[in-house]
């Protein structure tokens, strides 16, 4: 490292805006042009395996790659689902027309769409460095926090995903909300404040996590913009009376707008997650066990927002009571934080990074159980913010007290910086596929049968169906309840041609499920194995059930389609295959339909359907040969 590189970082422990440094940092503005380039470049640098990664079966395929709304681009029919959907148990409509913004642009190649996500990523690293400088007035130690929220390894889950683009654009609005409100209160105008409301509305849009907004910006009215209880701090740019209550009524006047968007995101995001039977029941994981792991994994974030290691996509939810012990540690340690931060009232930066950490971090904390996972690592994203802010700015305080140089702190400050980055370049590759990722997962954790039943899955589809059968067994063994792994044991009965099991797995899932969309694809795929056995009265019921339970799965109409077209009555075949293409367009329901039609004698509808397979079906020899096998009945 230069001498000159060492004094810049060195800065990171100066007095608020000035520098001494020769040249470009003379000028504030061009050093805060040349820092956000800075904080851009090492984005970029330690993202940069991003582009040689896949798509994942995990998300990646429901999201993007057999999404057909999201895959037609940008029409008025996807603006229009985007905003009327609950698929995948969320309504963050501007996440998913930034995806089909990606598909019209690259189309299916998981370049462009991962590098996207780098790009947001880099834009949110130089946004929070402005806020923090704006709000503060401290450059260099913004710089640091901006640095540690860029290559901190727990982000990469975030940004590597390309399903998680919820997160990167949702954290691009809540920080130009934050700005504009930096902005209204150094000058109370309409026009900010209408700026600091339309950002905010935009995250939520985005994604739900930034729900706590409107209470974050209490925080920031204690510090730094001392709008609470004291002046602001040295260098702060916000200069408004102390008005001595934390409840007065005009700040919460001001923030009742914001506390109405918060509300109803809210319902929205309950109904949401609901109608998708994401939200789990008490009976499946007490309250006390929610409690319980809730105050766990405050200290395991803790654990890793200093030691980031064994870094996965999914720490299970545990079935059982932790013992008293750990919980009562864990509880102590956090009580001992808050008490600390609340006695320490000169060091404002304290509470606030504290608070801020523990509040934006209640809608993810597993009070209310949404998926399962204990916690994740894309939940830390807006939350580590707090945490960095208290290390960086005590840090710099307790140098200055002790007058020792800036200089002395440089090379550990650069020294953490450069191992964060090595850590999250290596991250990375933990994205490249679907089987790599899988297999680190499970060798980082332990009765993880999500994981087992994710990697059967994919070993299946890429035909390897008995080691995918020793992954589904392993799942059932920690899960003996699960349904997912039942459904893909019938799956690999039915391939084996053990008829009978099959039907055994599916009717278990399609009498224990509560989750419309599992039930119905049971009952799915036991009216093909009926069909298969020549059984079409018990196939037809089977389909007609799985569309009563879930009218808008395409496999059961083709299921319908199929039983028709068997009997002959290609009339009834063409109007199930139409209703699957209108509720869910799929490759092999065209192709279905197109066929039907040729039989009909429609020859040009049916040549005008292939053509356009032909020249839009990612792999239409593929469909050609999963629509023959079906027409055989196998």
């Amino acid at each position: 490292m230069s001498s000159s590189s060492s004094a810049a970082v060195a800065k990171c422990l100066e007095g608020p805006g000035g520098s001494t440094s020769p040249g470009l940092f003379r000028s504030p503005g061009k050093r805060t042009l040349v820092l956000s380039l800075l904080l851009t470049v090492s984005v970029l640098v330690s993202y940069n395996p991003v582009t040689h990664n896949k798509f994942l079966r995990y998300d990646d395929d429901r999201y993007i790659v057999d999404n057909v709304h999201v895959k037609a681009g940008l029409t008025w029919a996807t603006v229009k689902w985007s905003f009327t959907t609950y698929e995948e148990a969320n309504w963050h409509p501007l996440t998913w027309l930034s995806h089909a913004l990606d598909c019209e642009i690259f189309g299916l190649n998981p370049a462009g769409h991962h590098y996207v996500n780098v790009l947001l990523h880099a834009v949110n690293a130089v946004l929070l460095f402005l806020l923090l400088q704006s709000a503060t007035g401290f450059t260099w130690r913004s710089l640091m926090v901006a640095a540690l929220f860029a290559l901190h390894p727990m982000n990469v889950e975030s940004v590597a995903w390309a399903a998680e683009r919820k997160n990167v654009l949702s954290m691009l609005f809540f920080l130009l909300a934050l700005y504009a409100y930096v902005e209204w209160a150094r000058k109370p105008e309409f026009r900010r404040y209408a700026a600091v409301f339309c950002f905010f509305a935009l995250a939520l849009l985005s994604k739900p996590q930034v729900i706590t907004f409107p209470f974050l910006l209490y925080l920031l009215d204690y510090w730094p913009l001392g709008k609470i209880g004291a002046p602001p701090v040295a260098g702060a740019t916000v200069q408004s009376e102390s008005l001595g209550r934390w409840w007065n009524r005009r700040l919460l006047l001001e923030k009742l707008p914001l506390l109405l968007l918060s509300a109803a995101s809210a319902v929205i995001t309950m109904i949401a997650q609901k109608a998708g039977n994401a939200v789990k029941a008490f009976s499946e994981y007490s309250f006390l066990l929610r409690l319980e792991t809730a105050v766990i994994s405050y200290v395991r974030y803790l654990g890793k927002a200093f030691w980031p290691t064994k870094l996965v996509a999914l720490y299970p939810h545990p079935t059982k009571l932790y013992p008293a012990w750990q919980v009562g540690a864990a509880a102590v340690l956090l009580i001992l934080i808050t008490a600390w931060v609340l006695y320490a009232r000169e060091q404002r930066y304290l509470a606030v990074g504290w608070f801020w950490f523990l509040g934006s971090l209640v809608p993810m904390i597993g009070l209310v159980q949404v998926g399962l996972q204990a916690m994740a690592d894309r939940y830390a994203y807006i939350p580590f913010v707090g945490l960095f802010v208290m290390l960086t700015w005590l840090v710099a305080d307790w140098a200055q007290a002790r007058q020792i140089s800036a200089r002395w702190l440089a090379i550990p400050a650069v020294g953490c910086l450069l191992a964060m980055g090595a850590l999250t370049y290596r991250q990375v590759g933990y994205w490249h596929d679907t089987q790599a990722f899988w297999l680190r997962t499970l060798a980082l954790t332990q009765d993880n049968f999500v994981a087992e039943d994710n990697l059967g899955e994919f070993l299946f589809s890429q035909g390897k169906a008995d080691e995918a059968a020793e992954h589904f067994l392993a799942a059932r063994a920690i899960h003996p309840s699960g349904l997912v792994a039942n459904l893909n044991l019938g799956a690999y009965e039915d391939r084996r041609g053990n008829l009978p099991a099959a039907i055994a797995y599916y009717e278990a899932v399609a009498f224990h499920a509560g989750d419309a969309g599992m039930r119905a694809t049971a009952y799915g795929s036991m009216g093909f194995v009926y069909r298969q056995m020549g059984q079409s009265t018990k196939a037809k019921q089977c389909f007609e059930t799985a569309v009563q339970v879930a009218p808008d799965r395409t496999r059961a109409r083709v299921g319908l389609g199929l039983i028709a077209q068997d009997k002959g009555d290609l009339a009834e075949a063409v109007r199930q295959y139409s209703l699957a293409v209108s509720a869910q367009p799929s490759d092999v329901a065209y192709l279905l339909l197109a066929q039907a039609l040729q039989l009909q004698g429609h020859a040009d509808e049916a040549k005008t359907i292939y053509e356009q397979m032909e020249r839009w079906s990612p792999n239409f020899p593929k469909a050609q040969e999963e629509t023959q096998a079906l027409l055989q009945k196998k």
